[in-house]
């Protein structure tokens, strides 16, 4: 480097900043000396924006704000910092300058001068305005407010020891639901109890125009309420049958872990085509959202109705039992979700357990979805080849959801339905062992039905999961789950050993026709190896596949199937033809600007996963089933 360069990159480094070496103060456990207010403007419905104001609690010298980056339940890296705009600090009528940490873009430094003991930080957050842009939030009908998006809190403390005092005001004749108590209400203002900035976060709120509430657990001490919000108020009405099972589901959940660990719980449910999509897990509340007829058409609205049962068990398993590397004194500390194999995994699997004992999906639906859970890891997940379950739950922070280009082989987030596996076949080893007197139901009274009314995080480590099992049933238990969490294996051998084979005929089942419906597409994962769009376009072509090896990929449409115009008929049609000739497959696909033909050497017929007994061996799967 020649010196007059040199000397020009060292005089602008000196005259940066003086924030740009200031060091940002490490997390202590001891409490903060006041209590931060945070004030939520939330009427701006036109606009999508939130208002915020924070009135701080401060001593002189320099000073860190942090906006939440690693998010509970997210795994990963995702606080939408993008979204923010507007900061503004001042005191006493006075702007303080501020400057973001050059090295952490969630992290603003500042000097408190001399006798100033609050300070007053105002931003606007820009909620999305459509889903291409992010989660929308904000509905004219609707809104969801999540606290780590509507707050800064001092650095240099752990945020369960920060002191918060919450008031939101919401735009007219709104209701509200959320797990945080209210002091004070006045009009369309509400202000709710002090809490500490760990719970506040965990307590988020839903609030709408049309509102209505559902007793989960009539005359018991502690309260489950479900607080249901729709785009219009016809959804809210809800048979009693439906309450009725959503009721069975809190006491299946109570028979399993005989304990608790809050002092009331809500549901917040959407039922809403407006409102972003969201499943979120929290100690005494969950986020959830369903298609707007969830009630109204019931019987036809069973796809995905385990989400109630997913979200709800993570309050025992993950918010309460938490991995010790996903805990972390603050949310701006990197998290380590190694343990995602037990809090989602085993949270994926109560979740279709409880549905099927509640009632929420029936048994025989609940099978199909299995058989196609398993035919996932028989034949559709490449990728286990080279990757293991356990890699998978860096997953939060590598993909954060992003689409994938093939993601059958590259894999993502498999921790949830490989998770889901390894613990079907946990179970079915403790019954195997101890002669059927044992299960999985043990394992989870022992592991999180501890300690009832407790709140506090209670950690573990990977050790600690085998002792639990040790403790219901003498086994190598390390061994057995390592084969599977860091092996390659075929996963779908679980259901095997529940005493149920996976067998693929062509018959579609119900799961495959609800999923077809659901994504207006057409399912051939199992015989060409894709999954086509109602338009013709790839939605996956699965690695190493008929589809694959013959030139399809997933930026492709099939314009034509045989001389044929595209529709899902036609290419089922082709498939079924197929069998009794020697003829390929014959696509006009377009790529690009581009068209071509791809002929697809494939006589196999259509091909759909279901499970069938195995004879001789105990029917463990049916009695994982049945309601306790």
């Amino acid at each position: 480097m020649k010196k007059s360069l040199l000397a020009a990159v060292v005089g602008s480094a000196l005259a940066f900043s003086q924030f740009a070496s200031a060091d940002i103060p490490a997390p202590v456990d001891k409490p903060y000396f006041g209590t931060v207010k945070v004030n939520v403007d939330a009427t701006d419905l036109a606009h999508r924006i939130f208002k915020v104001t924070e009135t701080v609690p401060v001593k002189p010298g320099a000073m860190t704000l942090l906006y939440p980056q690693w998010i509970p339940g997210h795994h990963s890296p995702t606080g939408p910092i993008d979204k923010v705009a507007g900061i503004t600090i001042t005191a006493k009528g006075k702007t303080i300058k501020w400057e973001r940490d050059p090295g952490n873009v969630y992290a603003f430094q500042f000097d408190v001068p001399k006798g100033v003991k609050e300070i007053e930080v105002k931003f606007d957050y820009l909620s999305p305005q459509n889903g291409n842009r992010g989660r929308v939030v904000m509905t004219p009908e609707m809104l969801n407010i999540q606290w780590d998006a509507m707050a800064m809190y001092p650095a240099g403390y752990y945020t369960r020891q920060i002191p918060f005092e919450a008031t939101v005001t919401l735009p007219d004749q709104w209701k509200f639901a959320t797990a945080l108590e209210t002091d004070k209400q006045h009009g369309n203002t509400v202000t709710f109890d002090d809490i500490d900035f760990e719970n506040l976060v965990d307590s988020p709120m839903f609030a709408g125009k049309y509102y209505k509430q559902f007793d989960l657990a009539p005359g018991a001490e502690t309260p489950v309420k479900l607080n249901v919000f729709a785009d219009k108020a016809k959804y809210l009405e809800a048979s009693d049958e439906a309450i009725e099972i959503h009721r069975k589901l809190v006491e299946q959940a109570y028979k399993v872990y005989g304990a608790h660990h809050y002092n009331h719980y809500d549901f917040l449910l959407a039922l809403t085509d407006k409102l972003g999509g969201i499943g979120l897990e929290h100690h005494r509340s969950s986020e959830n959202s369903q298609k707007p007829d969830y009630f109204t058409e019931w019987d036809k609205n069973w796809l995905g109705r385990d989400l109630l049962a997913h979200e709800f068990n993570h309050s025992w398993d993950g918010k309460y039992r938490r991995p010790a590397g996903i805990w972390t004194p603050t949310y701006n500390q990197v998290k380590k979700d190694h343990g995602l194999w037990v809090y989602e995994g085993q949270t994926q699997y109560w979740g279709y357990v409880f549905s099927a004992r509640s009632g929420l999906i029936d048994h025989d639906k609940t099978m199909d979805m299995l058989a196609r859970l398993g035919a996932t890891y028989d034949k559709g997940r490449p990728g286990i080849k080279w990757r293991t379950i356990l890699d998978t739950t860096n997953d939060p922070t590598i993909a954060q959801r992003a689409p994938l280009a093939y993601r059958n082989y590259q894999m993502s987030e498999d921790y949830y339905s490989g998770g889901q596996l390894i613990w079907f076949a946990v179970d079915a080893k403790l019954r195997e062992l101890s002669n059927n007197k044992i299960n999985l139901d043990n394992f989870a009274k022992a592991f999180f039905g501890v300690k009832p009314g407790d709140w506090k995080v209670n950690t573990y480590e990977f050790d600690d999961v085998i002792s639990t099992l040790n403790q219901v049933q003498k086994y190598n238990w390390t061994d057995f789950i390592n084969q599977r969490l860091r092996g390659h294996v075929n996963l779908s051998e679980s259901l095997a050993d529940q005493g149920w084979k996976l067998v693929y005929n062509d018959k579609p089942s119900d799961a495959v026709k609800a999923i077809e419906g659901r994504f207006k597409g057409t399912d051939l994962t199992y015989s060409l190896g894709i999954f086509i769009s109602g338009k013709g376009t790839m939605r996956d072509v699965l690695w190493d596949s008929p589809a694959f090896n013959a030139g399809l990929s997933p930026s492709m449409t099939i314009v034509a199937v045989n001389g044929e115009s595209y529709s899902g008929d036609a290419i089922k049609d082709a498939v079924t033809a197929a069998k009794d000739s020697k003829a390929p497959i014959e696509l006009l696909v377009k790529d690009f600007d581009q068209y071509s033909t791809i002929k697809i050497d494939y006589h196999g017929g259509l091909q759909y996963p279901h499970l069938e007994r195995i004879e001789g061996k105990p029917d463990y799967l049916s009695q994982v089933l049945e309601a306790r």
